[in-house]
């Protein structure tokens, strides 16, 4: 309900945008990120390429190595003349507080012919106690456009926040604490699993983290507070559009798998009674249409469960909400019960129980609601 009022709102402010520059039209889906995008630009005057030269790639790797250090102690020792299955591939020893050996963390961060599209986190081998102290090698794979011969590579605002996303992954694995394989780091129950890639987006956002790291790449000097207001500023913007749009999707594959058997299903005519029964605007459509959606007929794993995404965004908002409470997003007793009850325990205990355990209750939708400026 917030989003469609939000999303009508900002039907509106496109409307305008479009009579402004002579056109007369009711915005249609094919419209709305053309003008969403030119509204953006007016309200906020972000533009990217403003941004690239204090993204560098190294400097965003240091900051998320930074952030895990500060939170849970770890510290990141790159190792050179190890045999890798690309020669892009990085390798780091992770090592606890202590500095006892955690894992191997691989990174593989730029595009290549060989390499499928994407973003993503995975294991070559998990953390296990099942025939000894198993450690884990832990990979995330991007697919960033390399700089030029010895130029820094830069980044988008977007890819940043997937480096952090996918580190999340990555710590998720890296931190497992049990004797299973089988529940080993992130395998854990399907709107569980984001938890800690979409909590660990927070921290880049986050002032204290990107006045140190977001840096120009040729100067040094940190990114001006100006450019720096106007991009967490801009964070919000386009969140009616963003929200209705998935949970259209997720309402529509809960609905679909009601059905007790297909038949002669009018998949468009399915579509369209549920879109109205939820009063999905004109203007927006589902991001993915029936005929195309992977997710939901993917098998047992997502069946129905396309909703998880947002569930966990409810959950990593309410649980960063933990640390803004605190008044320190890094701090040590709520870092300590973080690395207890969900990055380490793995599929060992009761999704909700676990998160009960790390913020005493169960988590809030007003703290996703907050964070997508959607609260009233």
């Amino acid at each position: 309900t917030p989003a469609l009022k939000r999303a009508r709102e900002e039907e509106a402010k496109l409307a305008d945008m479009a009579r402004s520059e002579g056109g007369n039209f009711k915005i249609a889906p094919w419209d709305w990120r053309h003008y969403a995008e030119k509204v953006r630009k007016a309200e906020f005057d972000l533009d990217e390429t403003e941004l690239k030269p204090y993204l560098q790639l190294d400097k965003i790797i240091e900051a998320a190595f930074d952030t895990a250090t500060r939170l849970f102690g770890l510290s990141f020792e790159e190792k050179h003349g190890l045999p890798t299955y690309h020669a892009d591939v990085r390798v780091f020893e992770v090592k606890d507080l202590d500095g006892k050996h955690v894992g191997l963390f691989l990174g593989d961060y730029f595009a290549r012919a060989s390499k499928r599209s994407g973003a993503w986190m995975s294991a070559f081998r998990s953390q296990h106690r099942l025939d000894g102290e198993v450690s884990p090698i832990i990979v995330n794979v991007m697919n960033f456009s390399k700089g030029a011969p010895g130029e820094a590579t830069l980044l988008t605002f977007d890819d940043a926040r997937t480096l952090f996303h996918e580190f999340g992954h990555g710590l998720h694995g890296l931190l497992s604490n049990v004797t299973y394989p089988m529940i080993s780091g992130t395998g854990v129950a399907r709107d569980f699993v984001e938890l800690p890639s979409q909590l660990y987006e927070h921290w880049l956002s986050e002032p204290e983290v990107l006045s140190r790291f977001a840096v120009h790449y040729k100067t040094g000097e940190a990114m001006p507070k100006a450019l720096l207001d106007k991009l967490l500023a801009a964070e919000n913007f386009n969140q009616g559009f963003a929200t209705v749009e998935y949970t259209a999707c997720a309402l529509v594959d809960l609905e679909i798998h009601l059905l007790t058997e297909a038949g002669d299903l009018d998949v468009t005519n399915f579509e369209k009674k549920t879109l109205q029964a939820i009063d999905m605007p004109d203007a927006i459509t589902m991001r993915h249409r029936v005929p195309h959606f992977a997710h939901a007929f993917a098998g047992d794993g997502y069946s129905a469960g396309y909703y998880s995404y947002m569930w966990s965004e409810v959950m990593d908002a309410d649980a960063f909400g933990a640390f803004e409470e605190k008044g320190d997003i890094f701090d040590p007793e709520t870092a300590e019960k973080l690395y207890t009850h969900i990055y380490s325990a793995g599929g060992r205990p009761n999704p909700a129980q676990t998160y009960k355990a790390f913020r005493g209750r169960a988590p809030e939708i007003n703290a996703l609601l907050t964070k997508r400026g959607l609260a009233a």
